[in-house]
């Protein structure tokens, strides 16, 4: 399996983004070749992208025959540093950050919540999964002393920049805000995901209400 140097040339985020879906398929199939048009099949990709994303990063597969289900995987999940483990903090203890950390426990073994905080001193102290709630001013303590690389933020969107800024001052390298508001970063090495479930929702309306419309034409 050739590898290619990468780091000299951009990979499309949306190509990053995609490594996860085939990792996912992957690892389900139980087979130990898969093809592109199976893989892009499980994913939810067209063949051509499933080979136009991998080409970014090797010869992985070969013509006719396929790739090897196992080190595909293994490669991805090298790509994505995976294999490396990577730790995260979750900052808000409510529902949402809760349901995150328990989730996390229960199904990934490649991102390993290593800490939640809250300001909330009803919050504090109470166990979630594994963890305990511990105070928001250790914040910067936990990224430090348990090499936290991502942050995961779950406050109320007052609170979501102060939150974001002191992540970055800490040292992190990834943001994945559920905070329904845009934050801002100036640093280019932090990357931010932003999760707005309602601005999902009310896109998603669109197709519904499109759907009634033509029910209403017929």
């Amino acid at each position: 399996m050739e590898r290619h140097e990468v780091r000299s040339r951009r990979i499309p985020e949306t190509t990053i983004r995609r490594l996860p879906a085939y990792l996912r398929a992957l690892t389900l199939i139980g087979q130990d070749r898969i093809t592109s048009e199976a893989l892009g099949q499980l994913s939810g990709y067209s063949s051509e992208q499933v080979r136009k994303d991998l080409a970014y990063f090797g010869a992985f597969g070969t013509r006719g025959v396929g790739y090897d289900a196992q080190l595909l995987a293994q490669e991805i999940r090298r790509i994505l540093q995976l294999d490396h483990g990577v730790r995260a903090v979750v900052v808000g203890a409510g529902r949402l950050g809760t349901a995150l950390v328990r989730h996390t426990g229960e199904t990934s073994g490649d991102v390993v919540i290593a800490g939640v905080v809250d300001i909330d001193p009803a919050v504090i102290g109470r166990q979630v999964d594994h963890l305990q709630v511990e105070p928001l001013e250790a914040l910067e303590s936990i990224i430090r002393e348990r090499q936290i690389g991502m942050g995961i933020i779950t406050v109320p969107p007052q609170g979501a920049q102060s939150v974001c800024d002191r992540l970055v001052r800490a040292g992190v390298r990834a943001i994945l805000n559920f905070a329904p508001r845009a934050l801002v970063v100036n640093n280019p090495e932090v990357f931010v995901q932003q999760i707005d479930l309602t601005l999902e929702m009310q896109a998603l309306a669109y197709f519904v209400g499109s759907s009634e419309r033509a029910h209403r034409r017929d």
